[in-house]
């Protein structure tokens, strides 16, 4: 699996210009104005928004790093574009203009979730129509994905397991080398062994999302219904539980997981698989110290607590 390894850190980074960016985009979309806002909230990425509808996201060269890809993403929005029932946005184009390599995509309508208060009912119903979109990604035909050389990830069980293992290991020295308050009468060492000792073999593989979080979950403004998915960049292959954990709160993924099964049930092996991933949340959410720490420490004492 890639890492998180910067290839070219010093390249330089420049805004550009109008003139540019209406050019670039004019290339796919021949009858654009204006550019109307940049974001430089994304990692890899800077996203400029055109006339009303229209994003011309650029790769930003010092932040190009192996396991990103505008040409993996626009490859798994494609595939995505052939269910009508898949809410992300459509790729309108793609090119290389000398240093510079860009989508032109359709714009989500609405907010990220992590720009506004998601509450009560709205924040339930969005977060199971996140879960019936995750499902429909993952039933999208594989080999298309398999067969690209796009997507890096786990090819067998072992590499599944490789995967949780280092997960573990990382929070569990977060939680050392930070020094963070750990309130269970149980070692996180020892909760990571219960969890790993459960983790079913299966071969269920999937293209994953990767952070289908807050901060790429999109909902309308006015009602906080959920809109859509953005940001496939990070995508990779392993089991599909992995794109149900980005969630810090129990109840929270609990809602994702009843969307996810919704128009189909999961067998065991899916069950057993999402309740280490799932433990891996509550850890992230502790090591991290989020607002959920509370709750995480509960469900981590349910989960070593249970025969």
């Amino acid at each position: 699996m890639p890492k998180h390894i910067y290839l070219q850190p010093d390249a330089p980074d420049p805004i550009h210009s109008d003139d540019v960016v209406l050019a670039l985009v004019r290339n796919h979309v021949p009858d654009v104005h204006a550019v109307t806002g940049i974001d430089e909230s994304g990692g890899e990425a800077r996203t400029y928004a055109i006339d009303d509808n229209i994003i011309l996201k650029v790769q930003r060269p010092q932040q190009l790093r192996p396991l990103t890809s505008l040409e993996k993403e626009i490859f798994f929005l494609n595939q995505l574009s052939l269910n009508e029932d898949i809410s992300v946005p459509k790729v309108l184009g793609y090119g290389r203009e000398g240093s510079i390599e860009y989508t032109v995509m359709t714009r989500m309508p609405g907010i990220a979730v992590v720009n506004t208060t998601l509450e009560g009912d709205a924040r339930k119903e969005t977060l199971f129509k996140l879960g019936q979109t995750l499902r429909r990604i993952h039933s999208a035909p594989q080999q298309p994905f398999h067969t690209s050389g796009l997507f890096p990830g786990d090819t067998n069980f072992d590499d599944v397991k490789a995967r949780f293992e280092e997960a573990f290991d990382g929070l569990i020295g977060r939680i050392r080398d930070k020094d963070i308050t750990w309130a269970l009468p149980y070692t996180a060492e020892q909760v990571a062994t219960k969890a790993l000792a459960a983790l079913p073999e299966s071969n269920q593989r999937v293209a994953l999302h990767s952070n289908p979080g807050p901060t790429h979950t999109f909902v309308d403004a006015s009602t906080r219904l959920f809109t859509g998915l953005i940001d496939f960049g990070d995508a990779y292959v392993s089991h599909p539980a992995w794109d149900l954990w980005r969630w810090n709160l129990p109840a929270d993924r609990q809602a994702v997981l009843a969307g996810y099964t919704s128009d189909k049930e999961v067998d065991d092996a899916f069950m057993g698989t999402w309740r280490v991933v799932m433990v891996l949340s509550d850890m992230m959410a502790i090591a991290y110290e989020t607002n959920a720490n509370a709750a995480s420490q509960a469900d981590l004492k349910v989960f070593v607590e249970q025969r």
